[in-house]
């Protein structure tokens, strides 16, 4: 079975597991697709960094791993990112994040991206990186100026139901993505 495109979906991120239509439901890392019909994202969100050390964040990079391996209804790695609110210091947040990248490398998957108060070194990174694979700003509710600068900078931009109208009409239908994510 070929994975889906991340374009091919109405909904890229949601938390909703019985969601309908067609979504991408997000996995927390250590957890596995419980529905072989539904597409899946995997990956260790930046609130839970604070409670993994280095043994863990190699246990669930290797679960992360393998799972993606054994199921090829994971289409996305995410949510990931870095929350300069929640979570551990932004620069242990910034390293569980590029492992996470690592893996979005290695398996050329899309990366769904949680972003708070961290653009500046979002964007830093994927300069530093230069995936090839699409880095998309989930939930986003900023200004069309910023929105612009993700995009000049090379993200994607999803959008929830509440949002900037000006900011969403600032981006192109082909860089941008819907979402439920909590709704």
């Amino acid at each position: 079975m070929k994975r889906r495109d991340i374009t091919d979906f109405d909904d890229v991120h949601t938390h909703d597991r019985d969601a309908a239509g067609n979504a991408v439901i997000n996995l927390y890392a250590g957890e596995e697709p419980y529905d072989a019909e539904r597409s899946y994202s995997i990956g260790i969100h930046p609130w839970q960094t604070a409670d993994i050390d280095d043994d863990r964040l190699e246990s669930l990079m290797t679960s992360m791993r393998r799972t993606i391996e054994t199921y090829p209804n994971i289409v996305a790695i995410g949510e990931a990112g870095i929350d300069r609110l929640r979570g551990a210091d932004v620069d242990r947040q910034e390293m569980i994040f590029a492992r996470q990248v690592e893996l979005s490398r290695e398996f050329d998957l899309p990366l769904i991206i949680h972003a708070v108060k961290s653009y500046d070194r979002l964007i830093a990174l994927r300069r530093r990186l230069r995936p090839r694979q699409r880095w998309i700003i989930h939930g986003f509710r900023g200004k069309p100026e910023l929105a612009r600068q993700l995009l000049d900078a090379g993200f994607d931009l999803s959008f929830g139901r509440i949002h900037n109208p000006a900011a969403f009409i600032a981006v192109p239908a082909s860089r941008r993505f819907a979402e439920t994510d909590d709704d």
